[in-house]
């Protein structure tokens, strides 16, 4: 260990150049990493939270492939939806388990109108799901409330188009599920950023039993529930599933995983990413290291004859390349260590940010530093290092020991 670092030492100009080059690589993938893990983070926040899917949403069975046809039969009865809840938060690790239902139709300011899609939901229940997440994207006026059943809340572009603003009034027209044509009167309480371009002309939030009157119904579509903790999604499921199947409901639950296709997307994105970064990062310090090492065994030719002749064997000789291969991914990933935590401490300060496509709303640029990532990393790197000092290792263990001692 001793001459491998006197030996790194040795030509300190061609040993930082390697440095460098794996120190960089590092920082530039912690980094990536960093920012990844965070925008994971966000998007599973968003769904989960921003578009109020819960961890766990429960609908009857067979609500998904033919309840647009009959959505009488498949969607839960007021009786049905009781027990239902009464059961689910026998679990202490649900926070809250509430009623939903989705409706459409047109929705008018009197002169012009135009198509909605609109969540009914229990405002209390609703600010829970919610939670931070209620504040990111700010409600001009007043959030629904149970006081006022007729209130909603209208997204942005809509509430342009429609000339909308907190206290007015327009009319909301759909079809029953009986089939019949439906108009209640509704009074806009707030203004709100849906956050998407795709869905800011045409979102609006409303009360539950608004909803229900709209389309003449005493029933939910679906029933939300919130864990204290997301990890908990899959063992909940499967408790869940037995536990109603027991009780007599037929149903089916999927995670927001599953409902959410904006998340599977992203992460598949960004993985690719991640995986591209660390190909070129990967090809770059093994051809430095490559470099470093077929060099200082040219130059120390008679080094390595004098080693052989004093007794070193040729595995001793490819054990002295390697170490000094994974002395330079240490130290290089030391550096990198450094320039990550310098680089994330800056973002930090300025707090740069950023508007992504598809999104209406500025975002800050956040990297989580994620100390596990940084661990793995380094031992990647320095095992990389030692496997590409092989090589030329190999190649400085072979020589004759009289050629060697007589190299010019």
């Amino acid at each position: 260990m001793k001459l491998a670092v006197r030996n790194v030492l040795r030509n300190k100009r061609r040993s930082l150049v390697t440095l460098s080059a794996v120190g960089f690589g590092f920082a530039a993938i912690s980094l990536f990493r960093g920012y990844t893990d965070n925008m994971y983070y966000g998007v599973r926040e968003s769904s989960i939270r921003g578009e109020g899917l819960g961890h766990l949403t429960i609908y009857k069975a067979g609500w998904l492939v033919k309840g647009k046809l009959d959505p009488q039969r498949y969607m839960f009865s007021n009786a049905e939806i009781k027990q239902i809840i009464k059961t689910i938060e026998e679990e202490k690790a649900v926070i809250v388990a509430t009623p939903q239902i989705h409706i459409a139709g047109l929705v008018s300011n009197g002169k012009i109108s135009t198509i909605f899609m609109a969540q009914g939901v229990i405002p209390k229940d609703d600010k829970i799901i919610k939670g931070r997440w209620g504040t990111f994207r700010p409600v001009q006026g007043e959030l629904l409330s149970e006081k006022k059943d007729y209130g909603v809340e209208v997204a942005q572009d809509l509430a342009k188009y429609l000339s909308l603003e907190p206290g007015k009034e327009g009319v909301v027209m759909a079809t029953t599920l009986a089939g019949q044509m439906n108009a209640m009167d509704m009074y806009v309480s707030g203004i709100y950023d849906s956050g998407s371009d795709a869905t800011n002309d045409k979102f609006m939030r409303v009360n539950y039993t608004y909803a229900q009157a709209l389309y003449d119904t005493d029933k939910a579509e679906k029933i939300v529930v919130l864990l204290d903790d997301w990890q908990k999604t899959e063992p909940m499921r499967l408790r869940l599933s037995t536990k109603l199947a027991k009780a007599g409901f037929a149903v089916e639950i999927k995670t927001w995983r599953e409902l959410s296709v904006f998340y599977l997307k992203v992460r598949g994105m960004f993985d690719m990413i991640f995986l591209f970064l660390f190909s070129i990062v990967l090809i770059i310090v093994v051809m430095s290291t490559i470099n470093t090492m077929s060099m200082a065994v040219l130059e120390r030719t008679k080094e390595i004859g004098t080693l052989r002749a004093l007794g070193l064997k040729r595995r001793g000789v490819s054990l002295l390349f390697a170490m000094e291969g994974g002395l330079l991914g240490l130290l290089g990933s030391l550096m990198g260590i450094i320039l990550h935590c310098a680089a994330w401490s800056l973002i930090r300060v300025l707090a740069p940010t950023y508007t992504p496509p598809g999104i209406s709303t500025p975002v800050p640029l956040v990297v989580h530093l994620v100390p596990q990532s940084l661990l793995v990393l380094m031992i990647c790197l320095m095992f990389l290092s030692l496997i590409a000092a092989i090589i030329p290792a190999r190649r400085a263990a072979g020589q004759n020991v009289v050629d060697a001692l007589g190299h010019v």
